[in-house]
């Protein structure tokens, strides 16, 4: 008889990283139904991609926010989910989900349900604000009692769930990175002859929203310290922040060379074109824009943070920067410009190197899990 396997998260992460995990144990025996609260407006879509691979959707009125009285309401509809559903293994992601679910699931617990927690990046971590270490840190302690197995996608993480009283945590290669997506396509964009900047032009490339955390200022600042016409700076991603780092790119005196591509669908065009991949956030669970980098041969350019240090080694696969060091950001940017055989050497690095972190692999890590329960 099929495992019965109730998968919860918010819409968001089930389109960007669950859907086809889903499709795996599908196709591997389990009876799946997936229980989602709706931030992005993706249900439709979720109903749509994952139509004759599961047997039931449920919405829950479930929001980001831990203080938000909303949530009551959403527990009750996790709770009549669990109740009816009379499933053998539940897995949770993310902070609020996860909690709720595993509160909700505790009668379950007790008639045997295995309920899995995955950790896609504890919101405590070195360097994390004292606020983030007070609100998250014992809530996650004391909820890991609720659960049967924590699975983590970080070294860090998983060195810290180990210290919590749960039977099990397991390490993973991250959620995996969709190499279908990143095959080279038959037309595609030359950047630079788009941007109008000459061929052999040194470009830098980050892929991630424009918000406070990815840190694209250092970067522009760096090259402010640079003052080298000959390094482009090209981002892919929209966000609040565009008008600021417009003005701060302006204030450098390198408005010119600092590129706002906005949100882009053919983004691996220009991994293939970048000579360096910069990922400078103050915070990531893993990083799968750097993966992506990787995978498409670029070397990289990351913060000294949780995550980038699993796949990222200094002088082998790239640099690692605290990441408000302008300075040391600049220097390993001189330093990759002018030495490319440095360059080349870590992108060949890189991308033998993330094949544990590809999909395929990944779903199997993920599908091992559950057998293994």
């Amino acid at each position: 008889m099929s495992k019965r396997i109730l998968i919860t998260s918010t819409d968001l992460m089930m389109i960007q990283f669950l859907v086809p995990h889903v499709i795996c144990l599908s196709r591997n025996g389990f009876e799946v139904e997936i229980a989602c609260s709706e931030v992005g407006g993706r249900m439709a879509e979720i109903r749509e991609k994952t139509a004759g691979y599961v047997k039931a959707v449920h919405e829950v009125r479930l929001v980001r926010s831990p203080a938000s009285l909303k949530n009551f309401q959403g527990y009750g509809d996790m709770k009549k989910v669990i109740r009816n559903g009379g499933y053998d293994v539940i897995w949770t992601n993310e902070p609020v989900m996860g909690v709720v679910t595993r509160l909700a699931a505790r009668q379950a617990r007790k008639h045997g349900t295995k309920v899995v927690y995955m950790v896609h990046g504890f919101h405590f971590f070195k360097g994390a604000s004292k606020l983030n270490w007070m609100l998250y840190y014992p809530t996650e302690r004391i909820m890991a009692h609720d659960c049967d197995m924590i699975v983590t996608i970080n070294r860090e993480d998983y060195r810290r769930a180990r210290t919590m009283k749960v039977k099990q945590v397991k390490y993973i290669h991250g959620i995996g990175v969709d190499t279908e997506r990143l095959k080279p396509r038959e037309e595609w964009c030359d950047i630079r002859q788009e941007l109008g900047i000459p061929k052999d032009a040194f470009l830098v490339l980050s892929v991630g929203e424009l918000n406070k955390n990815k840190n694209h200022q250092v970067i522009i600042r760096a090259l402010g310290i640079l003052k080298d016409p000959d390094i482009h700076y090209v981002i892919c991603g929209k966000g609040e922040l565009l008008d600021s780092l417009k003005e701060l790119a302006r204030k450098q005196g390198v408005d010119r060379q600092v590129h706002f591509l906005g949100y882009r669908t053919d983004v691996v065009d220009i991994y293939g074109q970048a000579d360096l991949f910069a990922f400078p956030s103050y915070r990531e669970g893993l990083g799968l824009a750097s993966l992506e980098a990787m995978y498409c041969g670029l070397a990289l350019l990351a913060s000294d943070m949780r995550g980038a240090r699993d796949y990222v080694k200094n002088g082998v696969s790239g640099f690692l920067c605290d990441p408000d060091d302008v300075k040391g950001f600049a220097g390993a940017i001189r330093q990759m410009k002018r030495d490319s055989a440095l360059r080349i050497k870590c992108g060949k690095r890189n991308k033998k190197q993330v094949a544990p972190y590809c999909l395929d692999h990944v779903k199997h890590e993920v599908l091992n899990l559950f057998k293994e329960l």
